[in-house]
């Protein structure tokens, strides 16, 4: 069973506030029914991620600006992808990318994904976030989302708004533990991607979220295909299912 974190930390409470974390859905142009569904009223979302191009393309995109424009008007903060390749990628480079998304999309906060773990790479990757932050302006923050995937050390809990802990298949998700240092933040500070959830284990997902303290959440029946597609392209089987579920607070 998945480890439980204490009732302290609020996990247990009926006003938890769950909502969808969208990875991102590929291109608008081939996945135009996900972006529109995106809009829809009492979605319960708390972010979208755009990623034009693995990253921001070289010029603007008119079908990404108008979805980053409904989604805004909306009221449905986006968040820039930004690909950290575990600590690789040049500094100059995301910060050159994270000005693009600024300029052509007005996105609100970037989501760096293939974030390292280890405590080696915090300083820089705070250097990241500080610098990401200061694109906003004086009065503004942009919401830093830092997508490890799984537990780093725990310092990097101080450096963004959330961190994503598990991002993976059920397989795993069922049978996974929570570290425990989590206990000491609130739920919205993390967040779970999972994919290849059956249907029929729906409410054992949502629970297992709530048990571990984490409020912002993607669940997906899509798979990987053994690391060969991106479950996260396209839109859940159940999506309406799901909506639901989460949106009236059913697995509380």
């Amino acid at each position: 069973m998945p480890h439980l974190t204490s009732t302290a930390t609020g996990t247990a409470s009926t006003d938890l506030r769950v909502g969808f974390g969208i990875p991102g859905y590929a291109h608008p142009l081939v996945a135009p029914v996900e972006w529109g569904e995106l809009t829809r009223p009492g979605t319960p979302l708390h972010w979208v991620v755009l990623n034009v191009a693995d990253g921001p393309g070289t010029r603007p995109d008119p079908r990404c600006l108008e979805a980053a424009g409904r989604l805004r008007n909306a009221g449905v903060r986006v968040l820039g992808h930004l690909d950290v390749t575990y600590g690789a990628r040049a500094f100059r480079e995301l910060v050159s990318d994270a000005h693009r998304y600024r300029d052509w999309y007005q996105v609100d906060g970037f989501l760096l994904d293939r974030c390292p773990t280890e405590r080696t790479a915090l300083p820089e990757v705070r250097r990241t976030a500080t610098t990401l932050r200061a694109l906003f302006g004086e009065g503004r923050e942009g919401h830093i989302v830092l997508g490890h995937g799984t537990h780093p050390y725990p310092g990097y809990a101080e450096t963004a708004d959330q961190l994503v802990t598990f991002a993976g298949p059920w397989s795993d998700y069922r049978w996974s533990q929570v570290a425990e240092w989590t206990a000491e933040y609130p739920p919205e500070r993390f967040c779970h991607f999972v994919h290849s959830v059956p249907r029929g284990h729906l409410d054992e997902a949502l629970r297992i979220a709530r048990w571990q303290g984490a409020s912002t959440i993607y669940f997906t029946d899509r798979t990987d295909r053994g690391g060969s597609a991106d479950p996260w392209e396209s839109m859940p089987g159940y999506w309406d299912e799901i909506v639901s579920r989460v949106g009236t607070g059913v697995s509380e």
